[in-house]
């Protein structure tokens, strides 16, 4: 059964947590795109994904989104991206 979507504060106020564990491409980058739309500028949106094209297709979303990959990690069980909104 797949995860539901959490939009949350997650380590710090400023930092809005999508974990999109479970589903597979597009949809992490689709609901990454959502919570960074949502997001005040400069906000930071922290990406979780096991789809192993995450670690593809989000630095290629960013770049052209115009958005900034701050960090990008394994962690159990998958990736997790910091992305900067413009």
């Amino acid at each position: 059964m797949a995860r539901p979507v959490v939009y949350a504060a997650w380590m710090n106020a400023e930092e809005i947590l999508v974990d999109a564990r479970g589903h597979r491409c597009p949809v992490p980058t689709l609901r990454l795109r959502r919570a960074l739309e949502a997001a005040p500028a400069g906000g930071r949106v922290r990406l979780l994904a096991d789809d192993p094209l995450a670690r593809i297709d989000v630095p290629h979303f960013a770049a052209q989104a115009g958005a900034q990959v701050l960090e990008q990690r394994d962690i159990a069980g998958g990736l997790s991206f910091l992305v900067s909104k413009p």
